[in-house]
């Protein structure tokens, strides 16, 4: 260590709460690359796997897999503000879900514990029409209620990247897609009944706060044909500015894209209100334009993800560079992933390229660049 360099200060760790934790897969691979990154950010150690057992040297600062659920074991690890870790804490399973995002069906419907009737008040002009269910029963009143307006999207509320959703058009195939739910899914995670738009674009708005710094993003998500020949998450195109929301609002948006920033910071705010015990230092909201049955134009926030994600190393390259140059105000950075043979731009951060043992081989790489000017 060169003589005018400080020791670190603290450990970055991860942090693998999660039943689907592979060692050696790419989704691993790239959550080491995010947490080594966040380590240069902070002048932390890279420390690698949390071990409970170890003892660590100042401040330990936590990448988790998922959401962590319950403020008691967030405490318990240390974590008692978004200083603590990158990604979120929520006070109950369902907060960490698209349940959330809307209402139950009526006043009679099931509620679990810590449900916010005020949530989907606050954010009903930010959100697309649709239900949120915790019984068989209240799912079934809410579909039917759903199907009088047009065809609708049946969501399990745990789902990423489209799986475990499926479009039901009559009672008949209401029934069938809802007697696939297992019962303590449904009542301790909920399903999520909304209705289904065509011509739909995705954008993603989000915030990071890591080391002192702040940046908020908006974008949009870019799909890319798996390995076995199925449509999946190709990476995102992200506009980061250095601050926050209203830092983002400054820029010359599209219509489509500043409306998706409002909702989204909407959401946030409401969110943040509504369930006490929540914080998060990553920040993601994923944002829908489309056209409705009755062919009108809507656009709403789908779910929200408070832990690392496909955008992450876009966002942590980004926040290097607002490091390394506080004059920069903003720039564009991107995550992309290729399914197959792939020859990275010279120019590209590679963070993962090799074969996955579930997707085959895969390649992930981010890049940079000046806004206003193609990456």
């Amino acid at each position: 260590m060169d003589r005018h360099e400080h020791p670190p200060s603290g450990s970055v760790v991860l942090y693998s709460n999660t039943t689907a934790n592979r060692p050696g897969s790419h989704e691993n691979a790239s959550r080491a690359w995010v947490a080594a990154r966040l380590a240069a950010l902070k002048r932390y150690a890279d420390a690698g796997e949390y071990d409970p057992a170890a003892r660590y040297e100042g401040h330990v600062y936590f990448v988790p897999a998922e959401t962590l659920v319950s403020v008691e074991t967030a405490h318990e690890l240390g974590i008692r503000t978004e200083n603590d870790l990158f990604g979120g804490v929520v006070p109950y399973p369902f907060v960490a879900t698209k349940a959330i995002t809307h209402p139950l069906v009526d006043a009679q419907a099931r509620a679990p514990e810590g449900w916010s009737h005020d949530f989907g008040r606050r954010v009903a002009d930010s959100i697309l029409l649709g239900y949120a269910a915790f019984s068989p029963e209240d799912a079934r009143r809410a579909g039917e209620r759903m199907l009088k307006s047009g065809p609708a999207r049946v969501k399990e509320s745990r789902g990423i990247g489209g799986r475990g959703q499926i479009i039901v058009a009559d009672s008949g195939e209401l029934d069938a897609a809802l007697n696939e739910m297992q019962a303590e899914e449904l009542a301790r995670y909920g399903i999520v009944i909304e209705q289904q738009l065509e011509e739909v674009a995705t954008y993603s708005v989000g915030q990071v706060r890591v080391a002192g710094l702040m940046a908020s993003y908006c974008g949009s998500q870019r799909l890319t044909q798996g390995n076995d020949g199925h449509t999946v998450y190709g990476g995102s195109d992200l506009l980061v500015v250095q601050g926050d929301f209203d830092a983002l609002l400054e820029l010359d948006l599209s219509p489509e894209i500043r409306l998706a920033v409002e909702q989204a910071r909407k959401y946030d705010a409401a969110a943040a209100e509504e369930f006490p015990g929540l914080l998060a230092s990553r920040r993601n909201y994923d944002v829908a334009r489309g056209r409705d049955p009755g062919g009108q134009w809507r656009s709403g926030v789908l779910e929200q993800s408070w832990r690392i994600g496909g955008a992450s190393a876009a966002e942590v390259t980004a926040l290097a560079a607002f490091r390394a140059d506080p004059d920069l105000r903003t720039v564009r950075a991107a995550t992309v992933e290729v399914h197959g043979q792939c020859e990275p731009p010279p120019h590209a951060i590679v963070y993962f390229s090799g074969k996955d043992e579930r997707v085959g081989p895969i390649t992930k790489y981010a890049v940079i660049a000046p806004y206003g000017n193609p990456h």
